[in-house]
């Protein structure tokens, strides 16, 4: 008759048998390491999907120079934020494709993979769902008002009543910042910078919210006048990517290229030209502020 203790390992085999299960568990869980080693995504993914293509796709908006100037002869895009594209293509040895869009529609262009890259963003968790934004920034700047000579309002406090009448771009950081500080003003959201700038013209709008370098073109527009608010917001511009798997490596190849831009002040550098050559002096800037 055959019993449990008859089939019961003897002591002395039971060691190799131990022995055995130690192997076998090991070589199991090596063999999952590899399998996940196989599976995990390449880093340099997105990077060598977009060398492999030969374009960079880059948004550009009308009525948003200097940033982006479009040709009226040629059609092409100039401004500060393609030359940054095009310094960026031609390292990657492709070339740039320009996306016509609007700061609203930037996540939706990016959930859709039209673009590759866009610049000037500010760090914004709604979008960050489907953008990734580089740790760095690119330049700082700092959010303004643009005026009529005359307005007397010089704080978000002062800003924050219903006497005011605000225009900003819709779906942009600004219509967040407007809502945000000035809850009580009368805040008019329109597609685009020129439509805000017709408000203004036409008396419908008492001011302006916009980025301080792009206020400086506005007040150019309507001979108008810059108020960085009290407290002066800062406002970091950098990179944002599209958020998908194997883009760590892009993110830090950017990353470095913008820490070389910022230590050999070549971004500001590059800031500072564009103005000058659209007859702007950047003495306009209020004191306080620097780029």
């Amino acid at each position: 008759m055959i019993t449990a203790s008859s089939i019961r390992p003897s002591p002395a085999i039971r060691p190799a048998i131990r022995h055995l299960v130690l192997l076998l568990v090991g070589a199991f869980v090596l063999a999952l390491s590899s399998l996940q080693s196989a599976f995990a995504t390449d880093p340099n993914l997105v990077l060598d999907r977009i060398r492999n293509s030969g374009e960079l796709r880059v948004p550009v908006m009308v009525g948003e120079e200097p940033g982006y100037v479009r040709n009226r002869d040629t059609g092409e895009w100039g401004g500060f934020y393609m030359d940054w594209a095009k310094d960026i293509a031609e390292l990657l040895n492709v070339k740039v494709v320009p996306v016509e869009t609007t700061w609203g529609n930037l996540a939706a262009d990016f959930q859709a993979n039209k673009i590759d890259i866009a610049f000037g963003l500010n760090p914004n968790p709604k979008r960050g769902l489907v953008v990734d934004y580089l740790s760095v920034p690119l330049f700082t700047d700092a959010w303004a008002i643009v005026t009529k000579p005359g307005f007397t309002k010089k704080t978000w406090a002062e800003l924050n009543d219903p006497s005011v009448r605000l225009v900003v771009q819709k779906g942009g950081t600004m219509q967040v910042v407007a809502e945000s500080l000035t809850p009580k003003a009368t805040i008019t959201p329109v597609e685009d910078r020129p439509l805000g700038v017709m408000e203004l013209q036409a008396g419908r709008a008492d001011a302006m919210i916009l980025a301080v370098f792009d206020a400086i073109e506005v007040a150019k527009q309507i001979n108008g006048e810059i108020i960085l608010p009290s407290p002066m917001l800062l406002n970091p511009a950098t990179i944002g990517v599209r958020r998908e798997e194997g883009n760590e490596g892009y993110e830090n190849w950017l990353t470095n290229w913008v820490n070389q831009q910022r230590a050999l002040g070549l971004a500001q550098g590059k800031l500072r030209k564009t103005f000058e050559d659209r007859g702007i002096d950047l003495s306009v800037l209020p004191p306080e502020f620097n780029f």
